[in-house]
């Protein structure tokens, strides 16, 4: 398996460009099986996740190929409605494939999914909503087969603002006759990204990005060109590299109004941030200020993507952070790691206590999942000494050649 070797303590400066989200990039994927044409996603990064996506189109007998930095779909064949273990367990974006299937084909038998093990993530306000929406659904053996019925109700309240479960429901309506409806919907920029997408195909939805959306069934999709927003959590990510290392960078294809919850934070711990039409420039201290508390929550709150990274900025800032954490019960797994880097953190449950220190040093660690294989990076980063993480094959699924990027702004880092 691969690692990353970081000689840390050098500057980060310079411009680099943020690349197409992994997490708007999935569900738009999934929203091609519904789409009878070609769809080509330009600049469509390839992460190791949408890879996955690309090879589960496939399996269900679509078309997917790369041409240059574009992708090119191609589902109008698609006349399977399985999806395997072994298809659905690297990547939990699996799980979105539920609702275009039942939409196009009117039945599936779709695995359980995977992804990182930050906590249960349950897909029970999928399943649902799907009742709901008259679907009959039965869960054994490992597998989930639904079938489209007549629906109960046209009106799915969620009892959480699931980003998930908003994207599935929307996309199983987008060819469900008549007028739906869905109330407590996650408001995340994504959702707004795949109702463009779905808008751009044909699809008639409204509300997106606001607590109700509503969406009237079209007969067909079409297919369309479309480019997907930036990644914001990589996004976040550079900026506290760069504030970690007392740098100045310029990001470019970088929408600020994503991150405003960072930003501010950024800000208290003494950052100057200029802001952009698309693009957000950082110039940070030589030593940052602790942001003295952070709490997850579903958009605009502070993403609990970005937790991680903030913790290992926190443990080099002055003074003492709290980070309470409201969305993943087994988010902290990595904090094990940073402390064999001196960190001086604690934690318990959902809370974790971190007192920043003038240095931290180099470690072998273990990225543990996506987002925390990334905040040791970023530790790494701020270290005296060397630093080697290994199982990068986790941050891979949500960064594309993090390294390449970061030794662009000027750091020591390599892929051995």
């Amino acid at each position: 398996m691969a690692k990353f070797f970081i000689n840390g303590k050098n500057r980060l400066c310079g411009e680099v460009e943020m690349d197409t989200a992994k997490n708007a990039l999935l569900p738009i994927l999934a929203g091609c099986i519904m789409v009878e044409g070609k769809v080509t996603l330009e600049k469509a990064t390839a992460y190791t996740d949408v890879e996955a996506m690309c090879d589960i189109l496939r399996a269900l007998g679509g078309v997917a190929q790369r041409k240059g930095d574009d992708l090119e779909i191609d589902c109008s064949s698609l006349d399977k409605c399985e999806l395997s273990h072994e298809l659905a367990s690297p990547v939990r974006s699996s799980i979105f494939t539920l609702g275009p299937l039942l939409a196009r084909l009117g039945k599936a038998k779709v695995a359980y999914p995977g992804g990182c093990d930050i906590g249960l993530r349950p897909i029970d306000i999928h399943l649902s909503s799907l009742r709901q929406l008259g679907c009959k659904i039965v869960e054994k053996n490992g597998y989930i087969y639904a079938e489209k019925g007549k629906p109960l109700t046209r009106e799915v309240f969620l009892s959480f603002q699931s980003v998930g479960a908003t994207e599935n429901i929307m996309m199983f309506c987008a060819l469900l006759p008549g007028e739906s409806k869905i109330y407590n919907s996650a408001k995340e920029p994504e959702i707004v990204d795949l109702a463009r997408f779905l808008s751009c195909c044909g699809a008639k939805i409204e509300g997106a990005g606001t607590d109700v959306i509503t969406i009237t069934g079209v007969e067909r999709l079409e297919g369309c060109k479309y480019r997907a927003i930036s990644d914001r959590i990589e996004c976040g990510t550079f900026l506290i590299a760069a504030a970690m290392t007392g740098g100045e960078v310029k990001l470019e294809n970088a929408v600020s109004k994503h991150n405003s919850a960072l930003i501010e934070k950024l800000k208290t711990c003494g950052c100057f941030i200029k802001e952009g039409d698309n693009e957000i420039f950082l110039s940070a201290p030589k030593r940052l200020e602790s942001f003295v508390d952070v709490e997850t929550a579903v958009y605009p709150g502070f993403p609990t993507d970005l937790q991680p990274q903030i913790v290992a900025l926190a443990s080099i800032a002055k003074g003492c952070s709290l980070v309470f954490e409201n969305v993943f019960e087994n988010r902290f797994n990595y904090v094990g790691e940073l402390l064999k880097m001196g960190c001086d953190i604690r934690f318990k449950s959902s809370i974790c206590i971190i007192r920043g220190k003038d240095k931290i040093f180099g470690a072998d660690v273990v990225s543990t999942d996506l987002r925390g294989g990334a905040a040791l990076v970023l530790a790494g980063l701020a270290c005296e000494g060397y630093t080697t993480i290994s199982r990068v094959e986790f941050i891979d699924r949500g960064y594309f050649h993090l390294e390449d990027k970061l030794a662009q702004l000027g750091a020591d880092i390599k892929r051995i």
